[in-house]
């Protein structure tokens, strides 16, 4: 790559657009504010059908390099073209040994792109297959790499921690959400500190202005996929028991999932259809007038019985900015920015009861939504600005160097 060549960012992910990755649209959008180049790269086609208006703001192109039908003849005039440009490619094939062919053939494409659109660094979101294309393209064409380490890429109880850390130990360096996962991934995965850097997703706070709880409804809002790990199952439990105690209230949940059949089950069995709603998936500017119209804003997360879970959801972020008090749960990097009784309510994961007494005190005290809602606006402007931690990134993508492919090898 030339020295003076504007820096020009490759984002590498599974699927784009994913209604449920705002945070990585978020993150997009402000690198091109600040006048970075970026281009997608997108494994499959997207399978959603609902998206979130942000979307529509995306100047970056977006190219599909799927490899649905592969053959192995396929694979082979992949490598072969490939080579035209990326010189060292025949020889860094090494580093493709235990990779399935697809992600090999994905590779040789991402690897053609960045020599011939002069990409000057590679980053993938999520340590699984959009990081294994990253790596390999990255080391034959000699363009330095980054990944960012989510939560059920590192927790899942499918994850080969060995596999893992082969992967990690690549990449200039492994940014990571929370001080929790960077804890995870030094300890249990073996990522030296030095090559960790722990960055919040961050908002624009622009799009997500505050307004103070002042005179709202006693309306409990809960939004995420309807999957396991969100617990939205106790969220339902602890509204019966709100109700049992002849507490006035509305509950909404937001959002789609495989677990939608078994909440309606619950609901109906506690006889709660008339103050709990299933809204399904709906636009940001929708969730955002629905989340500034609530008293409290529920995130019941759980460690999942496969091991999966939230890292620290966007949306409880979103929610504090906005002004609306928030309950969550003390697992993983959730206290980092739930302060118990300062920026928010902290209760034990898989816990209805503590989880109502909770949900009880703030709908019965506005003065205590007003200051925990405030002190959560003052730690999200402080910590969460997408602008400022998005910087932070730039830096590293234009500081580091890909290690040697002896190294990697």
């Amino acid at each position: 790559m030339r020295a003076d060549a504007s820096p020009r960012v490759a984002y590498v992910v599974k699927r784009f657009p994913r209604f449920s990755e705002t945070f990585i649209v978020n993150e997009i959008l402000a690198h091109e504010a600040a006048g970075t180049a970026v281009e997608i790269f997108s494994l499959y086609p997207p399978n959603d059908t609902h998206f979130q208006d942000a979307i529509s703001r995306v100047r970056a192109p977006v190219t599909y390099i799927t490899a649905e039908g592969l053959r192995g003849a396929d694979l082979w005039e992949a490598i072969d073209a490939a080579a035209t440009c990326v010189t060292r490619i025949w020889h860094g094939l090494r580093l493709a040994h235990g990779c399935d062919g697809r992600v090999v053939y994905q590779a040789c494409q991402l690897a053609q792109a960045i020599v011939r659109n002069g990409i000057t660094h590679v980053h993938a979101h999520f340590a699984t297959v959009s990081a294994e294309v990253a790596r390999l393209a990255a080391a034959w064409t000699g363009v330095p790499y980054t990944v960012t380490a989510h939560a059920k890429d590192i927790y899942h109880e499918s994850v080969n921690v060995e596999r893992l850390r082969q992967l990690l130990e690549t990449a200039s360096t492994v940014i990571t959400v929370s001080d929790f996962n960077a804890r995870h991934l030094t300890a249990q995965v073996g990522v030296l500190p030095r090559r960790l850097a722990r960055i919040y997703n961050g908002l624009d706070l622009e799009r997500f202005s505050y307004s103070p709880p002042i005179d709202r409804p006693p309306r409990i809002v809960a939004v995420g996929r309807l999957v396991a790990k969100k617990g939205l199952g106790d969220l339902v439990r602890a509204c019966a028991l709100l109700r049992e105690r002849g507490v006035r209230f509305q509950c909404e949940l937001i959002g789609g999932g495989t677990e939608e059949t078994g909440l309606r089950q619950i609901i109906a069995m506690h006889g709660l259809g008339s103050l709990i709603h299933l809204t399904g998936p709906l636009p940001q500017r929708e969730v955002i007038a629905s989340v500034q119209n609530a008293a409290v804003f529920a995130a019941p997360s759980i460690i999942a019985d496969d091991g999966d879970r939230d890292g620290l959801p966007t949306v409880l972020l979103e929610s504090m900015a906005l002004g609306t008090a928030v309950i969550a749960t003390d697992i993983v990097g959730i206290p980092e920015v739930v302060r118990h009784d300062e920026t928010g309510l902290l209760v034990p994961q898989r816990n209805p009861v503590l989880l109502a007494e909770a949900l009880h005190a703030l709908l019965a005290s506005p003065a205590a939504q007003c200051r925990l809602a405030q002190n959560a606006r003052a730690l999200i402007e402080r910590e969460f600005d997408i602008h400022t931690n998005t910087q932070q990134m730039r830096m590293l993508f234009g500081a580091q160097v890909l290690p040697s492919m002896a190294r990697a090898s």
